[in-house]
């Protein structure tokens, strides 16, 4: 997995946002983004750190950053979530985790299991 580096520009990509809208990187030309990379939506963790973005998003617009968040859900759960949460950002579908791979945070989970005596 390649990891991208803090202040690289950030991959060119072309997903289907909730309403099923074709969203590209040049669309936020002059803005920064904040990816918000998220496994699974309406699951517990990823639903608090969505309506934590969607708390500070007013103050997050104000400083000219645009708030992304990018999972492998599909297009009609992402309309859920956003529904579901008054979400006021834009969620973005990436089935095949190719924007995830590109930005080095899709990898395989790992657990290893010990026995202590």
């Amino acid at each position: 997995m390649n990891t991208l580096k803090a202040g690289a520009p950030a991959p060119a990509f072309s997903l289907l946002d909730q309403d099923g809208n074709q969203v590209t990187l040049s669309d936020f030309a002059g803005k920064k983004i904040l990816f918000y990379f998220y496994p699974k939506a309406m699951t517990p963790g990823c639903t608090v750190q969505a309506q934590g973005l969607r708390d500070v998003n007013a103050e997050l617009e104000a400083l000219n950053v645009v708030v992304l968040g990018v999972s492998i859900d599909p297009v009609a759960r992402l309309g859920k979530f956003i529904a579901r949460d008054n979400l006021n950002f834009t969620l973005l579908s990436d089935e095949d985790h190719q924007v995830a791979e590109q930005f080095g945070v899709w990898g395989t989970k790992k657990f290893t299991l010990r026995k202590f005596s």
